[in-house]
């Protein structure tokens, strides 16, 4: 994966954003009778300027692309002509007031629901949850669980899945409750086991959840033939190519796709060398697998994909796809049950029980964003659904100079039936600007920390 597409996959996703949420501030600020001044996207210099609309708006391109505004005309900001009186800002109602400033969030959520109702329309391929055989000493090797076995329903309720199994066990594990699984064996034969969550740990919550627990998902043996590599990545860097064998590693036979994925994934930043055969030769090729942080571990990759067999692999997958009304309640479920997450994980950061480190910046987002399109178009819209909800919550915190602390001023201004005194707002915007410095420094921190350690 090579930086420029990185960049660029990043750049078109907080474009995305940014646009998506303003326009929403935009529209309701047009449709409370607000005269908007300009439209940025990005903060600072003006790159490109446009004037458009009734009012002669502004429409900028900024130089600093993270973030970006709607200037309205507000008597607090500067002198505002007769005319305009009646369309500035603060001369609105409480309520038209807080429909402009939720309307970003809003949008932010809409966005999510659209992209969400659009995969499930389309279709999107998962994984029956049949389990591989847990290892040893396992909360899953503990709770019976066997291989073969087809979890049927967590707690009483239904999965299709192995990504309903990952978030409902996941949820679960948050609150630390047990699990009440039913699966059928291989012969079909119905029996419930009881997975103990109450010791999970918090780094267990961060990482890889299911790997930790033993729930590992059966796959078919593939062979250690290669069947794509990415571009940029470090297969392709040291020369391999699809349909190569790998054949052993650092002397160690290889026999299977797993076998070398382990083997990778237990070397980040150590070389490595592959024995492959290539038009019935063998050649040598050393490797240094990057690092790649998941959870609270450090994991060796190389940018491969194993060659596939997708006739033997079609009893093990399907392809979910619903009509236009299933899919679009699935998919505001789906926003609400992220939404609500992403605010219990940032309620369980403050209180000490999940780990700062989950906190990401943009150089994580970017990360990120490479990797899923490089994966496809349906993994990068599901990428940018997530993040547009984070964002969306993100900016519904009650934390001044977020939409979230004006609408708390307008909340308070309801209850006691008068603005909230310029002198609070002021104490405010300081207090909330120094808690945005210290969670942008602290999410840079971590960006830094990553690329440090991998």
């Amino acid at each position: 994966m090579s930086l420029l597409h990185t960049i660029a996959s990043f750049v078109v996703a907080l474009g995305l954003l940014i646009v998506v949420h303003e326009l929403g501030h935009y529209v309701v600020a047009r449709w409370c009778g607000v005269k908007v001044l300009r439209f940025s996207v990005g903060f600072g210099r003006a790159l490109v300027t446009r004037r458009l609309g009734p009012d002669r708006t502004e429409w900028v391109i900024a130089a600093v692309p993270l973030g970006g505004y709607v200037k309205m005309v507000d008597e607090r900001e500067g002198d505002v002509a007769p005319a305009d009186l009646p369309r500035a800002f603060n001369r609105q109602s409480v309520w038209k007031r807080f429909a402009i400033v939720a309307a970003g969030p809003v949008a932010n959520f809409l966005l999510a629901i659209a992209l969400y109702w659009g995969l499930f329309m389309s279709g999107v391929q998962e994984a029956k949850p049949i389990l591989a055989a847990p290892e040893a000493g396992t909360v899953a090797a503990q709770a019976g669980l066997r291989a073969g076995d087809t979890i049927r329903a967590i707690n009483d309720e239904p999965v299709t899945g192995w990504q309903d199994v990952r978030w409902r066990l996941l949820q679960l594990a948050l609150d630390r409750k047990q699990a009440r699984i039913e699966v059928a064996d291989r012969r079909g034969a119905i029996d419930w086991r009881t997975l103990d969550l109450s010791r999970t740990a918090a780094d267990e919550v961060e990482s890889d959840l299911l790997a930790k627990l033993g729930m590992r998902l059966y796959r078919p043996e593939l062979p250690p033939v290669i069947g794509k590599v990415i571009a940029g990545g470090v297969a392709a860097g040291a020369g391999l190519a699809a349909g190569d064998r790998v054949t052993a590693v650092d002397g160690e036979r290889i026999a299977s796709w797993e076998a070398l994925v382990a083997k990778v994934r237990a070397s980040p930043g150590r070389a490595l060398v592959f024995e492959v055969e290539r038009a019935g030769a063998t050649q040598r090729v050393e490797l240094v697998p990057e690092g790649a942080t998941q959870g609270t571990e450090t994991i060796g990759r190389i940018g491969a994909a194993p060659q596939i067999d997708e006739g033997a692999l079609k009893a093990y997958y399907f392809e979910v796809r619903y009509g236009p009304a299933e899919a679009a309640a699935k998919a505001v479920a789906r926003t609400w049950e992220m939404s609500v997450f992403s605010l219990r994980m940032l309620g369980k950061m403050v209180v000490g029980e999940i780990s700062w480190r989950n906190l990401s910046g943009p150089v994580t987002i970017a990360d990120y964003a490479g990797q899923s399109a490089s994966l496809g178009l349906a993994p990068y819209l599901a990428f940018l659904a997530l993040i547009s909800i984070s964002l969306g919550v993100l900016n519904l915190l009650p934390i001044p100079v977020l939409d979230g602390g004006h609408l708390m001023y307008y909340m308070i201004e309801v209850l006691k039936g008068s603005p909230v005194s310029e002198r609070a707002m002021e104490i405010g915007q300081r207090a909330g600007l120094a808690v945005l410095l210290f969670l942008m420094a602290f999410a840079f921190y971590n960006d830094i920390n990553r690329l440090l350690t991998g």
